[in-house]
């Protein structure tokens, strides 16, 4: 599991970075909004740990952000504040969860891993972005009246694609999410499946294609 960590309580934030360091998954650390929202919006967590009262951007604007960007990632938000109003503003605004500080480590851990899995057992029938459909039962990808087959890796590779549309995927996320994190699969391997997966958007006419990031990853793109 890869977990970002956003709080400006820099004791605090880097003991939970450990915390989660210690049962064996990543953990990210960010001391503000703005670099909170560029680490979720850039990164490929399974779970974001989210201060309210952040220096720069607080984290009411952090999760409307990602939410009006399409990234769904899950959202814990952490604060000091109990009241009613402030929980509803932050589920409100996007949030998958609320904890009031102070809080029992074992319970934050509780809920991330309920967050996570959660997001991994959630089933969609179809997935849209621009003008491409994923039907997710029998693996078939639509551009209006046009479909194509994909096989189950590149089935695999566009559901993890529609499902963060905005965000750019590196080779090493591709492989740990597709083929898995022990797999002895290559970067070749991924770059030719992104050669299979452009030739199918092109046979079904998309105007979208996957484009790519020197030295970060791949991502959907719209052509004009």
């Amino acid at each position: 599991m890869k977990v970002l960590i956003v709080d400006d309580e820099v004791q605090l934030a880097d003991a939970l970075g450990e915390l989660f360091r210690h049962r064996k998954h990543v953990a990210d650390v960010v001391y503000d909004g703005e670099e909170g929202y560029f680490y979720a919006k850039k990164g490929d967590y399974d779970v974001v740990v989210l201060d309210v009262m952040l220096p720069k951007m607080d984290g009411y604007e952090v999760v409307r952000r990602l939410r009006n960007s399409k990234i769904n990632v899950p959202v814990i938000m952490l604060t000091a504040k109990d009241d009613v109003d402030s929980r509803v503003k932050g589920l409100d605004c996007g949030a998958d969860d609320y904890l009031t500080k102070p809080f029992a480590t074992e319970e934050l851990l509780a809920r991330v891993r309920a967050l996570a899995r959660r997001q991994s057992e959630m089933v969609f029938d179809e997935l849209t972005y621009s003008d491409l459909t994923l039907n997710t039962s029998n693996y078939l990808l639509f551009c209006g009246s046009k479909s194509v087959p994909l096989s189950a890796k590149e089935y695999g590779i566009m559901r993890l694609f529609m499902s963060n549309p905005l965000q750019v995927m590196s080779k090493d996320t591709i492989i740990s999410k597709v083929w898995g994190v022990e797999s002895d699969v290559t970067e070749n391997n991924v770059e030719a499946y992104m050669s299979f997966l452009r030739k199918k958007l092109s046979f079904i006419g998309s105007k979208v294609t996957i484009s790519s990031k020197r030295m970060l990853g791949y991502y959907l793109e719209e052509r004009d």
